[in-house]
């Protein structure tokens, strides 16, 4: 099978690794996890990193850090992956679900000051719903597919509304806007190292932020609010969130290769659009402008979705449709939608991600068209 997006290990992750299960360093404390933190840190030019166990916890931890409260609303995108939610109802909290942009793809910063202009008020420094009184407390803008979303304007409608800022970038390690990287917008901005992400580390995660109050409660908060070096005495209710070392290891490993990575994906991403673009009914995500997109997943839409689909998956080259969108699962269809022409529906229905691992050879790439262009 032609993975989607399968890791790619070709630096010195063996060596990092060997190192930790040599001297026994392999749990939530090491040189490793320093060290990725820094290196994420300076990466994005965010003074503070703190790695978790995954994106979805780094992203818990950023909400609560953020003050999110049992009750309160936070705004999110309705074409998201499942975690992004799953961390808003962990803090008893209530998503606010908004369409996205048709070229971009992107949380719909216009539907949100509609919103937010016709609904809300500021009384106090609060933020809340004028009908109910509910707070609304947080933004949650997500760089669906590495894109980004128009950083500007929405910062300047949460200044004015009140609203913190905690942006999940968990797909968007190397994007930036305007020259500033992703994630370093808000108060708090969270990257998930999942496997199929641009760079991985397995499972992990990583806060990062300017404020050094708040990295020393994500990092207290992860390590089960331990408040004290030698006894066990914890002063609040803790998480087990922090990342391994021998896990850190990798993604030190892996942060030594993200230029390369990234380039590769640039070239992958060029080649598609070159070789997909005369065909009937297929569309690309527009790039935010000011943007410079990592490409992590090559995503398209093609009025032949569910046909592509089958032909790929049968030549064994994996391919997979959208995210469905939250308004449509079970759990969170109850949940306030604000759209105008349910444009989250309609890329579910058409998009379709293909091969775009960052080892794809030239000759797969060409076959991977070949078999999209045999379909059309």
């Amino acid at each position: 099978m032609l993975l989607l997006s399968g890791p790619c290990i070709a630096g010195n992750e063996w060596k990092y690794v060997k190192e930790c299960l040599d001297t026994a360093w392999v749990s939530s404390v090491g040189a490793y996890v320093n060290q990725f933190e820094q290196m994420t840190a300076e990466y994005t030019g965010a003074r503070y990193a703190v790695a978790t166990s995954s994106g979805t916890t780094a992203l818990h931890i950023a909400l609560l850090l953020a003050g999110v409260q049992p009750g309160d609303a936070v705004l999110v995108p309705n074409l998201t992956f499942v975690a992004s939610l799953n961390a808003i109802k962990y803090t008893g909290a209530q998503p606010v679900l908004i369409d996205v942009h048709p070229d971009t793809w992107q949380m719909d910063v216009r539907l949100i000051a509609n919103l937010l202009e016709q609904e809300a008020d500021v009384v106090e420094g609060v933020c809340r719903f004028k009908a109910t009184g509910q707070v609304i407390r947080a933004v949650m803008p997500v760089h669906v597919l590495g894109n980004m979303v128009e950083m500007d304007a929405l910062m300047a409608l949460a200044s004015k509304w009140h609203l913190e800022v905690v942006e999940d970038a968990t797909e968007a390690l190397g994007s930036t806007y305007k020259g500033r990287h992703a994630g370093t917008f808000g108060k708090l901005g969270c990257f998930s190292y999942n496997g199929n992400k641009i760079i991985t580390t397995g499972g992990g995660g990583m806060i990062v932020t300017n404020d050094e109050a708040l990295a020393k409660k994500a990092k207290h908060l992860t390590t089960q609010a331990k408040a004290d070096a030698f006894e066990y005495f914890h002063d609040e209710v803790g998480y087990n969130y922090r990342l391994v070392n021998v896990l850190a290891a990798i993604g030190v490993a892996q942060m030594e290769q993200l230029p390369g990575f990234l380039a590769r994906k640039a070239e992958i991403d060029a080649y598609y659009r070159q070789r997909l673009a005369h065909l009937e009914g297929v569309g690309f995500q527009q790039a935010t402008p000011g943007t410079s997109v990592n490409h992590w997943l090559f995503t398209f839409a093609s009025s032949r979705q569910p046909a592509l689909l089958k032909a790929l998956n049968d030549n064994k080259m994996q391919s997979r449709p959208f995210w469905v969108p939250m308004n449509q699962l079970p759990m969170f269809s109850q949940e306030r939608y604000v759209q105008q022409n349910d444009v989250s529906n309609t890329l579910y229905k058409t998009c379709l991600s293909i091969p775009c691992s960052v080892y794809i050879s030239n000759e797969e790439l060409a076959a991977v068209a070949d078999t999209i262009v045999a379909q059309s």
